[in-house]
């Protein structure tokens, strides 16, 4: 198969080394960012390890209770003792009077617990040396605010995009793929970016698109480790992988007559897209026609 560029193994090897270094540092920061989800997101409904309901808290909220009480029995729960998280949450239930709030003893224990992270200097977090600060979590909990959300999804848009982008130049250079999975790898992260950072806002909208949360963060990791672990492979491991060991019936089957993976999904989705029109259509019409004036009479009512 003629190539047009330099694969990863012919590079020169200062290349390799400033390619693998830049490949390791952002997968070690990669990791560090998952266990960060597990220790804050992971722990919304007060249980560690990541579930669709610690996405749903974390984003639409649990509108059982307000904010400071879910705080205190989830990823806060191990900050304070039980008497001292119960005492708290009592002030809360009871109106978080400002009067209470020293009478209770209640400012002892925000000063002892939490200040040491929750002050001026912090940023991103509530100040709780600032008593309108803490006031203004003992109401409902409806998740993250959509002032939140902005500066987060900017923030991710930005930073994300050029770690893919890297990492993607590098993927790019590997000679064990076609052009067409390159292609499908190279792209699929800034789909599942954008469809992450969607999910946060539709979540936020309604709980059921918690699910699309999880499912944009795996495409996003699995595309990610797909880049990554053929790039590595290929730039110190190419011979006793791709020539000696299990990649070279890999390479065989990618330079098989007989039609790839690829070519026949995209068959049988072309298929079912041609099964699947006609049904949209008539489902359409039938909204068109018969829900969408009921809707409408409802809303009007």
């Amino acid at each position: 198969m003629t190539t047009k560029y330099t694969p990863l193994k012919d590079h020169d090897t200062p290349i390799k080394v400033l390619f693998t270094g830049y490949l390791c540092t952002v997968g070690i920061g990669y990791l560090f960012a998952l266990i960060q989800i597990l220790f804050t997101h992971g722990m919304a409904d007060g249980k560690f390890g990541l579930s669709v309901d610690d996405i749903v808290y974390s984003y639409y909220g649990n509108r059982s209770g307000t904010v400071l009480e879910q705080k205190l029995n989830g990823s806060m729960k191990d900050n304070a003792p039980e008497q001292e998280r119960f005492k708290i949450m009592e002030w809360v239930r009871d109106g978080a009077n400002s009067d209470d709030y020293k009478a209770d003893g209640i400012d002892k224990i925000i000063e002892s617990r939490c200040v040491m992270c929750h002050n001026k200097e912090a940023s991103g977090i509530p100040d709780f040396t600032q008593f309108e600060a803490l006031k203004a979590l003992t109401t409902e909990d409806t998740g993250a605010t959509f002032a939140s959300l902005t500066r987060v999804s900017h923030v991710h848009m930005f930073g994300i995009s050029f770690i893919f982008m890297f990492v993607g130049l590098i993927f790019s250079f590997a000679e064990t793929t076609t052009t067409q999975y390159k292609c499908i790898a190279i792209g699929m992260p800034y789909a599942f970016l954008v469809a992450d950072i969607l999910s946060w806002w539709l979540t936020k909208i309604h709980p059921m698109f918690a699910w699309l949360v999880i499912f944009a963060g795996m495409g996003m990791g699995v595309s990610f480790m797909f880049m990554w672990v053929t790039s590595i492979l290929e730039m110190w491991l190419f011979k006793p992988v791709f020539i000696d060991g299990l990649g070279s019936r890999y390479l065989q089957m990618r330079d098989s007559t007989d039609a790839s993976f690829a070519d026949r999904l995209w068959f049988y989705a072309k298929t079912l897209g041609k099964k699947i029109k006609p049904a949209a259509a008539f489902v359409t019409e039938q909204w068109l026609t018969r829900g969408w004036p009921v809707v409408k009479e409802w809303l009007k009512k």
